[in-house]
C-alpha cells in the first residue's frame, strides 16, 4: 500500500473519531440540558402543588378543627356520658348506613340507660363510607350537622333524630342541608343561628374526612364497628348477636367492682338532652336487633 493511501485512511479514521467525539459531546450537553430542565420542571410543579395544598388546608400538620369537647387522638371522638364511667363503648358509624340505624334504633334505650347510670360512656367516630360506595355527600353533611349539634350540647338528641329519620341507603336526602335543619327543629333549642351557619358552611367537613381516613387506617372496613373498652368489634364475624341483654351483660362484667361515673362529659346532661326516645317500630330495649348489614 502506498504511503499516500495509508495517510488517507489515517485521516479518515481521525475524522471518524473526531466526529464520534463531537457526537458524544453534543449528546452529553443535551442530556445535561434535559436533566436540568426536568429538575426545574419538578421544582416548579412541586411549588405549584405546595401552594394548592397550602391553600386547601391539606398540607397543614395541625389536625382539622374539631367540635367542642372532642377527645382522643387528633380529637376525632365525640364523647357522650360520664367521663369517669368505668367502661367505654367506641362506635364508628355512618348516618346513611342502614346497619347503623338498625343498631342505634334497637339498642338506643339500653345505651342511654347505661350512660345515665354512669356505667358507660360512648365515644362516637362519624365516617362517610356510604358516600364513597354510592356517591353523594349525605354521610358527610349529616356528620357535620351532628358535630355542629355537639357545639350546642345537643349531640345525643340530634344523633338519635337523624337515625330515626334515616332515608333509604340510595337516597342522598341528608345532602340537603335544609332537610338537616328541618330535622334539627325536632330537638328543642338546637336550631340556633350558630348551628344553622355551622350546618350550611360545612364547618366540620374536614374533621369528618379526617375521621373517615383514620377509620380506614385503623384497618376497619364496615359500619357500625363497635368496641367495648378497646376490645374486638362486637359485630365482627363469629361474635354472638349484639342484643340489649348481651350488651348489658358485657358492661356489667367489665364494671364488676368498679364505681359508676358521675362527671358529665360531651353532652347536655341526660335529663335535659331532649332525646326523642325510641323510634316507632323498633323492638323493646331487651329484644334482639335486626341483623345489621355492614355499610
Amino acid at each position: 500500500m502506498s504511503e499516500k493511501n495509508r495517510e488517507g485512511k489515517r485521516n479518515a479514521r481521525d475524522r471518524l473519531q473526531e466526529q464520534r467525539a463531537d457526537d458524544q459531546r453534543r449528546q452529553k450537553r443535551k442530556r445535561t440540558a434535559i436533566v436540568a430542565g426536568s429538575v426545574v420542571g419538578v421544582l416548579v410543579v412541586g411549588a405549584v402543588i405546595g401552594v394548592v395544598v397550602s391553600n386547601s388546608g391539606g398540607g397543614s400538620v395541625a389536625p382539622a378543627v374539631a367540635p367542642a369537647g372532642a377527645t382522643g387522638k387528633d380529637k376525632l371522638a365525640l364523647p357522650n356520658g360520664a367521663s369517669d364511667a368505668p367502661s367505654t363503648l367506641t362506635v364508628y358509624e355512618d348516618f346513611r348506613c342502614p346497619a347503623c340505624a338498625a343498631y342505634e334504633n334497637e339498642l338506643r334505650d339500653t345505651i342511654h340507660g347505661l350512660q345515665d347510670e354512669g356505667q358507660l360512656k360512648v365515644e362516637y367516630h362519624l365516617v362517610r363510607l356510604i358516600d364513597g360506595n354510592l356517591g353523594g355527600t349525605g354521610s358527610l353533611d349529616a356528620a357535620n350537622a351532628a358535630a355542629c349539634a355537639q357545639d350546642e350540647g345537643k349531640f345525643r338528641a340530634y344523633h338519635d333524630v337523624l337515625y330515626q329519620n334515616q332515608p333509604q341507603e340510595n337516597d342522598d336526602r341528608f345532602a340537603d342541608k335544609n332537610h338537616l335543619l328541618e330535622l334539627a327543629a325536632k330537638v328543642p333549642g338546637l336550631k340556633t343561628p350558630a348551628f344553622t351557619s355551622c350546618v350550611k358552611d360545612g364547618t366540620y367537613d374536614d374533621w369528618v374526612n379526617a375521621n373517615n381516613k383514620a377509620f380506614g387506617t385503623a384497618g376497619f372496613n364496615s359500619t357500625p364497628t363497635i368496641l367495648l373498652n378497646g376490645g374486638e368489634n362486637l359485630l365482627a364475624k363469629g361474635q354472638p348477636n349484639l342484643t340489649a341483654d348481651r350488651l348489658k351483660k358485657l358492661v356489667t362484667e367489665a364494671n364488676k367492682g368498679k364505681k359508676p361515673g358521675t362527671a358529665t362529659q360531651g353532652a347536655t346532661p341526660p335529663s335535659a338532652s331532649g332525646s326523642p326516645g325510641t323510634a316507632s317500630g323498633s323492638a323493646p330495649a331487651g329484644g334482639s336487633p335486626a341483623a345489621p348489614q355492614s355499610g
